[in-house]
């Protein structure tokens, strides 16, 4: 079960120290996605973020690819489970900025005020996990933890349901979550109601066994 962590502080590298970073980073590289210094001192990268999304996106049609407004052309469904996307960033890059490439890789309409990035770490037999300010620089923290996703992943979540900015869902979208939320309960009602109806029977099949005339 993952620990909620607070942030660390971020310490600042040298340019030497980005340079022997990035060298000791890349000899250790197993997956050929390894990390380019600049001359100007930017590195870039990649890192591999987990979608773990509780709540149904609304991807766009093929009308509207390529436009990152929220319209009613959009459809909404639910990512399944494991989906693990690739980025090829900059160490310029912030949180903010690797949210909004993710869900422009995947033509999803919604606002990316209602996600967050987490970075999710395994020390001593616990996995920490660490909700990330806009402003961090995702590359920098692949960097200083190295290639190994076992020692620091990313992951994409919806934001906490009391942080969750409600108005920036559109009115179809909020509809839309109602209509969900009615057809879960429905079928939560029916297992509920099938569960008690075998109490029912197998009580009843025993006070039967009870009171029945020897």
């Amino acid at each position: 079960q993952d620990v909620q962590k607070e942030s660390e502080p971020h310490v600042y590298l040298s340019k030497e120290e980005v340079k022997e970073k990035i060298q000791s980073y890349n000899s250790s590289v197993t997956d050929k996605l390894k990390m380019t210094l600049n001359a100007n001192g930017i590195y870039t990268g990649f890192i591999k973020v987990h979608l773990e999304l509780c709540r149904p996106i609304t991807v766009q049609s093929s009308q509207s690819q390529g436009r990152c407004d929220s319209s009613n052309n959009g459809t909404a469904f639910y990512l399944p489970d494991g989906c693990v996307n690739t980025l090829h960033i900059s160490s310029t890059n912030t949180v903010r900025e690797v949210i909004e490439a993710l869900l422009k890789k995947f033509f999803v309409a919604d606002n990316p005020a209602k996600f967050a990035l987490y970075k999710r770490c395994h020390k001593e037999d616990q996995v920490y996990t660490c909700k990330l300010s806009d402003r961090e620089h995702p590359l920098y923290l692949r960097l200083v933890a190295g290639p190994r996703t076992e020692m620091l992943s990313f992951v994409l979540r919806e934001h906490e349901t009391g942080e969750v900015m409600w108005e920036a869902f559109t009115i179809p979208e909020l509809r839309n979550f109602l209509r969900i939320l009615d057809k879960e309960e429905n079928e939560q009602l029916q297992i509920l109601k099938k569960r008690y109806a075998a109490y029912r029977d197998k009580l009843e099949e025993a006070l039967g066994g009870v009171w029945k005339p020897g």
